[in-house]
């Protein structure tokens, strides 16, 4: 009896070192379990992270910005550094541009924008520490961005701006191709809303006409704002915006900011117009961000009569190459 018993006792013995010598391994081929030189197991915090291709963002910033929905930001109307973004019919706010930018570039990358107005994606830029190239066809504008640049940021980021953000006046359609192959790693614009800007309703005369503010982009031929045909100007909108993947890297991020609207009784779905054509033409969409614009103000529109609706959002198509 005294041997079953010893044998069995040295049975579970052998049993109990197999399992730990087979535990060990497991742990060891996923990488646990590794001690330093006093016994201690290793910390997790000296394990080998994933690493970010993508930005600078560590967890706690990232997870935020994946949410669909932004609340629009700005400075106010009534602010020093908002009055030369106001000379522009259809203003972009720098600070939403500029999560766009962190979020799709690290430090030190280029952002391109075809369609700069007065340089809000440049003050961006500056600002997030990247470089930027910015095109733009009426020299009003042109010039204001230049002058943004040089009034609007601090004299440090300033001074790094003179060389690292580039203003280029001139059409879209011939200035890209001229930019070098795979040297930007995010374009996001807003471009032209077709020519919505020539309807004078009575909130255009409210807001800019009675304050001497232009209502549209330019009289110039070239100006994608001034197609008379809405499927010809989607036409040659995705036509501009796709010549952006020869100088766009490889995994690198198209983000367009555009809204939708109504052209006399029809409704325009301008988003999913745009984000149709960019596919036809070999992008890949990631999804939508819909940017609330709480702070506009409400006309009633189509009061007593019918539902006409006061367009407070924007959406941002994010595309990739």
């Amino acid at each position: 009896m005294a041997k079953i018993e010893a044998r069995t006792v040295m049975s579970d013995q052998n049993g109990s070192v197999v399992a730990r010598s087979h535990e060990r391994k497991i742990r060891k081929s996923l990488g646990a379990g590794k001690t330093n030189g006093k016994g201690a197991k290793e910390s997790s915090r000296n394990r080998v992270k994933p690493i970010n291709r993508l930005n600078d963002l560590n967890a706690k910033e990232w997870i935020p910005e994946t949410v669909s929905v932004w609340i629009q930001r700005g400075l106010g109307k009534g602010h020093e550094h908002a009055q030369i973004e106001r000379q522009h019919p259809a203003p972009f706010s720098y600070q939403d541009v500029g999560r766009l930018i962190r979020f799709f570039t690290k430090t030190g990358e280029t952002v391109l924008d075809p369609f700069v107005g007065v340089g809000s994606t440049l003050k961006a830029a500056a600002m997030e520490g990247r470089k930027g190239i910015g095109i733009e066809l009426n020299k009003k504008y042109a010039d204001l961005a230049r002058v943004r640049l040089k009034t609007e940021l601090t004299e440090e980021v300033a001074a790094a701006a003179r060389k690292d953000q580039k203003v280029i006046r001139g059409d879209a359609r011939s200035v890209i191709p001229t930019l070098a192959a795979n040297s930007v790693k995010l374009v996001v614009t807003s471009p032209p809303y077709w020519n919505i800007l020539h309807k004078q309703d009575h909130k255009q005369r409210q807001e800019r006409v009675a304050h001497g503010l232009d209502t549209r982009y330019s009289s110039h031929a070239a100006d994608l704002g001034n197609i008379e045909s809405y499927p010809a100007f989607l036409e040659a909108l995705a036509n501009t915006l796709s010549l952006t993947r020869t100088c766009l890297a490889d995994g690198g991020h198209l983000c367009i900011v555009v809204g939708d609207f109504r052209q006399k009784s029809k409704y325009f779905m301008f988003h999913a117009d745009i984000a149709r054509e960019m596919e036809a033409r070999g992008f890949t969409l990631k999804g939508l961000k819909v940017l609330y614009q709480r702070h506009k103000r409400i006309f009633p529109y189509g009061f007593p009569y019918s539902y006409v609706p006061n367009l407070h959002h924007q959406y941002i198509v994010i595309l990739a190459k």
